[in-house]
């Protein structure tokens, strides 16, 4: 498979998480905690009219994370899955996603709420949720049947640490 080019990041993202070990594993498990972007200057004038969204959608290098797994025991299931029917971060591409809310706009840093990423995350791109568009009822969710509550409790241990 060809590479289709090289991402470059726009931005870092602060938090209050310096180690994955502990880390939430989802934004509802960084209930009332902060987090901000502090955007390159070539990209502020992309950041017009944001302050208008409640909620963005964050996507981010996992810069800590080695390699990959094709079968990982994820944080919400004793047995191992298939990487793409998890949301584990040991992936062939380290990218993450986040829906977070939006806080408040500074010029071109931005604070949100429930940050569940390590402090200094390259940052890839933001895109502004869209309720319309982005939200959909799911008819099934897998083995995540019964366990999607626990992502606002469950811890990130250090399974997918680098050794």
């Amino acid at each position: 498979m060809a590479n289709g080019g090289q991402f470059s990041y726009i931005g870092m993202i602060s938090s209050p998480f310096s180690r994955i070990e502990g880390m939430p594993i989802q934004p509802l498990g960084a209930e009332g905690l902060v987090g901000h972007i502090e955007l390159d200057p070539d990209y502020a004038a992309g950041l017009k009219d944001i302050e208008g969204f409640s909620h963005l959608i964050l996507i981010y290098h996992l810069h800590r994370i080695e390699g990959y797994s094709l079968e990982v025991k994820p944080f919400l299931d004793t047995v191992t899955h298939g990487i793409f029917a998890t949301r584990s971060p040991k992936r062939p591409n380290a990218i993450g996603l986040s829906v977070v809310r939006l806080l408040s706009v500074d010029g071109r840093r931005l604070a949100f709420a429930n940050p569940d990423m390590l402090d200094g995350t390259p940052l890839l791109d933001i895109k502004p949720y869209v309720a319309a568009f982005d939200q959909v009822q799911p008819e099934r969710e897998g083995w995540f049947s019964g366990r999607s509550g626990l992502g606002a409790t469950v811890k990130a241990d250090d399974r997918f640490s680098a050794k």
